[in-house]
């Protein structure tokens, strides 16, 4: 089975990645790679992605990570509709009953 994932690259402090199409059951640095689908700077937010190569990948299977599947709604590519699509995560706020706003409010007397 084969995956869209991020694959690090760059120098020590200054990441920058490329989209990869690669066997599922391998790591990111060392597996075969099967095709290059484009690069994201998380720096300038700017992603680079060869459209028509993403969906061909997607459409015979390839996997796409959460991070990957953002990035390639944002290009325009097609998402197929086994691809989930995860929510934003909840900020989990710890001993909400101390908080302010859910206290009892206290009239002044």
């Amino acid at each position: 089975m084969l995956a869209i994932r991020l694959q690090r690259v760059g120098r020590k402090g200054f990441a920058t990645y490329r989209i990869s199409v690669q066997e599922a059951q391998r790591h990111p640095s060392s597996g075969r790679i099967v095709a290059f689908v484009g690069s994201y700077n998380p720096h300038t937010k700017e992603a680079n992605i060869q459209v028509e190569t993403a969906q061909k990948y997607l459409d015979n299977g390839a996997q796409p990570s959460p991070r990957v599947v953002k990035l390639l709604k944002d290009a325009g590519v097609k998402l197929p509709k086994w691809v989930v699509k995860s929510a934003p995560k909840a900020k989990a706020v710890r001993h909400s009953d101390k908080l302010r706003k859910n206290q009892p409010s206290v009239e002044a007397a």
